[in-house]
């Protein structure tokens, strides 16, 4: 006989084990199933952002930076450090303890709030009476009974069509993880979050990087001044970006890979690399998930198909994260998980799209929430806009580090903030800032009363709605 759980989650990740452990916490008898693996085959809870996104990025994006500031910037800080070398051994394995950690904490709450945990692969069976029957294929394959079940399968990475990731000269999010030396050179396809993130950690090592990107406008979704500002630091940077290409034909042989694409011109050009990063995208992941026996519904992309609560169309059987409609961002991901869990216990789950944040975490950071000026134009809202410059703040001066701006966009009527869009030293942390007056429906007004610590970075955000109504104390 099949073990029986009031909610079976499916899938490890920020959506699938913050829903598991919710729903636990709200007093349900919770199983989750995932099938990540570490390098010793054990399990690696935590899903693409602890084991190849969001966590190990981060932590060579530290480890890169502090390699730059040491052989850059010490200097005008009266530090002295002589000849400096970056082991990139020992950074990737720093990376990977700093993953390590995440899986095991996240293995620790699931032990402490009584969230029964299965290594392996779930799949539906069939429907049962009062739930669904789900397979776990894992060194040994069994089966256990849900009556809620929540799919947080998550994403994969995109390829490109004919040129499939080997994760050695092309590689996805993953293989770029895991270099074991510095290339000389560098390609990239896509000018996107991964991109952006990954192009800077190998520059910053003296790789040289181009990025190749299809769209015309960079970061078409980021604010049009925002990312103006950020395109011309990145370009300051030596990182090289060629916006409006074509990429064609793309070859791999031993001295490396070799791309040809036509530039914005239409001329065209020859690239050659030592690796080359797709980074094009994610695609909804139902791969072993056998939706098709118990009738679960995929849109044309091969996602799941849900409402606004993220139901499906089956009774009892939920989705949430990157296998879902929606941005594909961890904290969307675990919105919608405890959001489902307390759905499931009779509470009233809350997620609200517009006020979602979204971070690239390059040097400058780019952080942004709520509509951008061109979408405002493009809705007819008249709305009133302010902006502040880190040059004219005493705290990034401070730190040395001046670049970028804050701007808001509010109601030209009732002032409340639509959007506020960000480029510079540690926006990331910043934005949560706007996030939460947004989410109380604050008016720039509001954000320009409150008093900011002096001197801080955040007296940006103060100043920049003050500047809405052509104010400024310029600090």
């Amino acid at each position: 006989m099949s073990k029986q759980f009031d909610v079976v989650v499916i899938g490890g990740g920020p959506g699938g084990y913050v829903a598991a452990i919710r729903a636990a916490q709200l007093g349900m008898a919770v199983a989750c199933i995932d099938e990540w693996k570490n390098a010793a085959g054990g399990p690696a809870l935590g899903g693409t952002c602890t084991n190849v996104g969001c966590i190990p990025s981060k932590a060579l994006l530290q480890s890169s930076e502090y390699f730059e500031h040491a052989t850059h910037s010490f200097a005008d800080h009266g530090i002295s450090t002589g000849k400096v070398a970056m082991d990139v051994a020992k950074m990737i394995a720093r990376k990977d303890g700093v993953v390590k950690q995440n899986n095991d904490g996240i293995l620790y709450l699931f032990k402490k709030n009584k969230v029964t945990f299965f290594h392996g692969r779930g799949s539906f069976v069939k429907a049962v009476d009062g739930g669904y029957e789900i397979k776990v294929a894992g060194k040994e394959e069994e089966s256990i009974t849900g009556k809620q079940i929540i799919v947080a399968t998550g994403s994969n990475a995109r390829a490109l069509p004919g040129v499939p990731f080997d994760e050695d000269k092309i590689l996805s999010n993953d293989g770029a993880l895991r270099l074991g030396a510095t290339p000389k050179k560098l390609g990239l396809i896509g000018a996107g979050v991964i991109g952006l993130e990954m192009g800077s950690v190998w520059r910053r090592l003296g790789t040289e990087v181009t990025v190749l990107e299809g769209m015309d406008k960079f970061l078409p979704v980021v604010d049009e001044q925002i990312a103006k500002e950020a395109k011309k630091a990145f370009d300051k940077q030596g990182l090289k970006i060629e916006l409006g290409v074509k990429v064609g034909e793309i070859k791999t042989d031993k001295k490396g890979v070799h791309i040809s694409y036509t530039n914005a011109k239409g001329e065209a050009q020859q690239l050659e690399v030592d690796k080359l990063i797709v980074s094009i995208g994610r695609v909804a992941n139902t791969i072993g998930l056998n939706p098709e026996a118990v009738g679960l519904k995929l849109d044309e992309r091969g996602a799941i198909v849900v409402d606004d609560d993220c139901k499906t169309n089956l009774p009892g059987v939920w989705a949430v994260g990157d296998v879902v409609r929606g941005p594909m961002l961890a904290h969307k991901a675990e919105e919608e998980g405890v959001a489902v869990a307390e759905r499931i216990a009779g509470q009233h789950g809350h997620v609200n799209f517009a006020t979602l944040p979204s971070v690239i975490y390059t040097s400058p950071e780019v952080a942004w929430v709520g509509r951008t000026e061109q979408q405002l134009k493009a809705d007819g809202v008249a709305y009133k806009a302010g902006t502040f410059p880190f040059l004219a703040n005493g705290r990034a001066r401070a730190l040395g580090d001046t670049t970028g701006m804050v701007k808001f966009l509010a109601d030209a009527t009732t002032d409340e903030i639509l959007g506020v869009h960000m480029v510079g030293p540690m926006v990331s942390e910043l934005i949560s800032e706007a996030v939460v007056a947004m989410e109380f429906k604050a008016s720039s007004e509001d954000i320009a009363r409150i008093c900011h610590a002096h001197p801080s970075l955040s007296e940006s955000t103060k100043e920049a709605a003050l500047a809405v109504d052509k104010r400024t104390l310029n600090f």
